[in-house]
């Protein structure tokens, strides 16, 4: 299917619109996710990841949910192409009144969207925090193995662990 048929099928089989309102708001869509009109005729495979992300945002909004559920929406795309997609979410969230749950792996991807952080632990949920100092204090064996996890940004900042350096070293 081409982006427009992509986004535009919630639309048909939800809304009562005349086909060029029915492309008017397609249109739009593509206009607020940060695509255009040339984009409508082209085929997914003509698309980058963050493109293909920003259709699936657009076709998500289509029909002005409440509550959208993010799985691992980040999670295939460059460092960049992340936090450019997680600012369009936060404005989106801002603009339509959204809610996300948003699933993720990417705590730091997690901490820049979320008002209120879950943790699960084999399909429980084991702590819930509303700031990051809550998360960054906790004392829970998970949580510290999560926070231990964390990667710094630059290379020169990261330290291999020490049992790491015994292997490496014998």
């Amino acid at each position: 299917m081409t982006a427009e048929r992509i986004i535009s099928e919630p639309l048909e089989n939800y809304e009562k619109l005349t086909l060029s309102e029915q492309r008017r708001t397609v249109i739009s869509l593509l206009e607020r996710v940060g695509l255009s009109e040339k984009d409508l005729k082209k085929y997914p495979h003509q698309f980058s990841g963050g493109q293909l992300q920003r259709i699936n945002i657009a076709r998500a909004i289509s029909l002005k949910p409440k509550l959208i559920v993010l799985d691992e929406l980040v999670s295939s795309l460059d460092m960049v192409t992340q936090s450019l997609i997680l600012d369009l979410l936060r404005e989106l969230k801002d603009d339509f009144g959204l809610s996300y749950l948003f699933i993720t792996h990417d705590i730091k991807a997690a901490f820049s969207i979320s008002d209120t952080i879950g943790v699960l632990e084999k399909g429980e949920l084991i702590e819930i925090y509303d700031s990051k100092d809550q998360f960054f204090s906790s004392k829970h064996p998970a949580i510290v193995r999560m926070r231990d996890s964390i990667l710094a940004e630059h290379p020169r900042f990261r330290s291999i662990p020490a049992r790491v350096n015994m292997v490496l070293d014998p």
